[in-house]
């Protein structure tokens, strides 16, 4: 079995929702370039505010701060946020119902695609993750690499006072899934929820790093 810390390359494209960045704090040492895609223009500004060290940015410092422990460089933290913004030349506008998610930007194929909680919170059925797994692969090279971060049955997530209808789908069908598209499954991790919170009601969370067979 392969191990996801082995997976590198020159491009990667990241498909998550919100502005957040934390994981890709360890991808900067993996790739030299990271292209973040996003529905939603505000999460854009958001992220380009950060990109950009404005005033009124959502601060990562503790993100940073805690990738670096791990690494054992807690005094470099503020040279591993630099690493990131540096990694990001691209935040563009996506629409995945278009041929081109990025039009009429034409993006260089991806060693690998990272999506992390998106997935569930975008799908509406079964055909919609399989159809967007599709979209995903169209954006790699041969080869290359996709990792997935999901949550296993959860019906509903909550954001702010507003509550959203969640894609339930468990492990067995994401790894069906990758298959049917394609995909030779690496490595598969689930990990069983341990918090305490009504605001989603996830059972666990699951990591599936995979890589799309080469054509002979």
């Amino acid at each position: 079995m392969k191990n996801a810390r082995h997976i590198k390359g020159n491009v990667l494209i990241d498909l998550s929702p919100g502005s957040y960045v934390h994981h890709l704090y360890s991808a900067c040492e993996f790739f030299q370039h990271i292209i973040v895609l996003k529905v939603s223009d505000r999460c854009i500004l958001e992220l380009k505010r950060w990109l950009d060290s404005r005033t009124g940015a959502f601060d990562w410092e503790h993100a940073a701060k805690l990738h670096a422990e791990i690494e054992g460089n807690s005094d470099q933290f503020q040279d591993k946020e630099g690493k990131v913004r540096s990694a990001i030349p691209h935040v563009l506008k996506c629409d995945f119902e278009k041929e081109n998610m990025a039009d009429p930007i034409v993006l260089p194929p991806a060693d690998c695609i990272i999506s992390v909680w998106l997935l569930e919170a975008t799908c509406k059925d079964q055909d919609d993750y399989i159809r967007y797994l599709r979209k995903f692969s169209g954006l790699l090279k041969p080869g290359g690499h996709i990792m997935l971060i999901g949550a296993l049955d959860m019906s509903y997530y909550t954001v702010g006072k507003d509550k959203f209808h969640a894609f339930t789908y468990d492990e067995d069908f994401a790894r069906k899934a990758l298959v049917g598209e394609g995909f030779v499954i690496d490595n598969c991790k689930v990990k069983k929820r341990t918090a305490v919170s009504d605001l989603t009601d996830y059972k666990a969370m699951i990591f599936i790093a995979a890589h799309k067979e080469k054509l002979i």
